[in-house]
């Protein structure tokens, strides 16, 4: 994605998140792909993971429950 360059450290909370390190993203779990924070919807908070889609966040609940 043009226009981020630093990734940031998140803390993820039930029902939001806390910045702990200034970044312009976090990364996908299952794809890699960046996901700008201000359109940071899907993560798991007993994983600590951010996912880029709501496919990508079912992707990995799928691997974890098998």
């Amino acid at each position: 994605m043009k226009g981020f360059t630093k990734l940031a450290k998140v803390r993820y909370e039930a029902g939001n998140f806390e910045i702990l390190e200034a970044g312009d993203y976090v990364l996908c779990a299952v794809t890699g792909e960046k996901i700008p924070l201000a359109r940071l919807r899907y993560w798991s908070v007993e994983r600590q993971e951010a996912y880029a889609t709501p496919q990508a966040a079912m992707k990995r609940h799928q691997e974890v429950a098998t």
